[in-house]
């Protein structure tokens, strides 16, 4: 084992890896926090595609933009998170869908409700929700 160590050295530093660790610990205890609370506060056809969702409708079209802005942001950076977090600690599927949930792109609805509607991530999500006495997640019937 020291010497995979070593080899990994030999590309990045001692004090580059300690900060990667540090971030990883880091991340993998803000997504323990995170994410049931973003999954509690869901309603329960959020991810319902037959439900219309409109962001920030009633606002200000300036205030519309900013939002969507710093949502598509915010999005980008849980993505990101997420797929480190598939070869570090941390929740990386919910975190990834988490963040494409706050992106915006064609078809995000359906992708969306494509992976939610996979048995272990709805089983995961939902048993979240109970153990805060939430109603499970509606889904649309597959076609």
């Amino acid at each position: 084992m020291s010497e995979i160590f070593k080899v990994i050295q030999q590309w990045i530093p001692a004090d580059i890896l300690i900060g990667i660790t540090i971030a990883s610990i880091i991340g993998f205890i803000g997504t323990l926090i995170a994410i049931p609370i973003i999954l509690i506060r869901l309603p329960a056809d959020y991810f319902d595609t037959r439900t219309p969702r409109h962001w920030m409708k009633d606002h200000h079209p300036v205030l519309r933009v900013m939002g969507l802005i710093i949502k598509n942001l915010v999005g980008s950076v849980f993505v990101l998170a997420g797929l480190i977090m598939l070869f570090v600690p941390g929740q990386g599927v919910l975190t990834m869908l988490i963040g494409i949930s706050l992106l915006d792109f064609p078809k995000k609805r359906e992708l969306e409700a494509r992976i939610v509607s996979q048995h272990s991530i709805l089983k995961a999500i939902n048993s979240i929700r109970h153990r805060f006495n939430k109603p499970p997640l509606i889904l649309a019937p597959r076609s």
